[in-house]
């Protein structure tokens, strides 16, 4: 972040955070991308991401509420809280450059602690860049404790993987069933944890599809694989949003099955694959190793308050709180 404090903006008026309204969501999209570019030491931080949409999607999504930093009326800040049942993360977090350290990340981080203690959900989360001391810092002051790493691993996927059914083909009483089995499938991993609202705003959008590993009528595994224009991996990338197989004997089979799935589904569309995996979940991180997946970035999660939630040991899940 800029040291020289010489070349920020002055504040007009108290930066006052209120929702993100629709005809700011393109300032917003452009604010993130500028901000974690420059982070990051992008080139050209304005085309960070590429393709990839992090902010529309999630804003159109009705289990996420987007907050605005506003210096008068100028847009200066935002971060989207999002909802899982009964645990929600925030992120992406972006302040324009010429804005950091004036404490606009603080008064956003204010909102969206009132937000998750109003849907009192059990814990909420964050993925963020383990190496900088500020941000942790920033998120202890409000009850969040780093944790362990979260990796993001890819992989080109080979063509020929097995094939699993598609939420998008089934007809509309087997969808819903379908989708009731994959929330009573996350509430044995973590009780209240329910991607129904996740799920539902994929296929509404048009921006993925859900793949499902199911056993005698019964959702063993799923998996939400976001791809394609608007979508959080874009054209190039199939993102895994969120997958998981029911635990228990088996569950590194049913992994295995489930992984399959979205190579195969990747490879139709010439993407690769993207998944995080916190490394708590040793299991299901060394098999993806296993397979060939190789980390690319990695941060660290961090919980309010400081529980193990689902990242623990024999949990096969694949996530990241970005």
């Amino acid at each position: 972040m800029p040291k020289d404090d010489s070349s920020k903006t002055s504040i007009k008026d108290p930066i006052r955070v209120g929702e993100l309204q629709a005809g700011e969501v393109d300032e917003a999209d452009q604010i993130m991308r500028l901000a974690f570019g420059t982070f990051l030491g992008a080139p050209n931080p304005a085309e960070f991401m590429g393709d990839r949409e992090f902010m529309r999607p999630r804003v159109r999504a009705a289990h996420v509420k987007a907050f605005a930093a506003r210096d008068g009326g100028r847009l200066v800040g935002t971060n989207l809280v999002t909802r899982w049942g009964s645990f929600g993360f925030f992120g992406p977090l972006t302040v324009l450059p010429e804005y950091w350290d004036r404490g606009v990340a603080q008064l956003l981080l204010e909102s969206t602690m009132k937000v998750f203690d109003g849907w009192g959900v059990r814990h909420s989360g964050l993925f963020t860049f383990a190496q900088s001391a500020k941000h942790v810092g920033l998120y202890q002051k409000f009850g969040y404790w780093p944790q362990h790493l979260t990796a993001i691993l890819t992989r080109m996927p080979q063509a020929g993987m097995v094939d699993l059914g598609l939420l998008s083909q089934r007809k509309k009483a087997e969808r819903e069933e379908a989708i009731a089995g994959c929330a009573q499938l996350t509430n044995r991993i973590s009780k209240g944890l329910d991607l129904r609202a996740e799920v539902s705003a994929v296929m509404a959008q048009g921006i993925g599809d859900v793949l499902l590993l199911e056993q005698r009528g019964k959702v063993d595994g799923f998996a939400v694989c976001m791809t394609g224009a608007g979508s959080e991996g874009g054209e190039k990338v199939c993102y895994v949003k969120f997958g998981a197989v029911r635990g228990g004997p088996g569950a590194a089979e049913r992994f295995d099955r489930l992984v399959d799935g979205c190579e195969g589904f990747a490879a139709e569309r010439g993407a690769v694959v993207e998944a995080g995996v916190n490394l708590a979940r040793g299991e299901a991180f060394c098999q993806l190793r296993g397979r060939g997946y190789r980390v690319t970035t990695q941060g660290v999660a961090m919980q309010r308050p400081h529980v193990e939630g689902f990242n623990r040991p024999h949990c096969w899940v694949m996530d990241d709180w970005r």
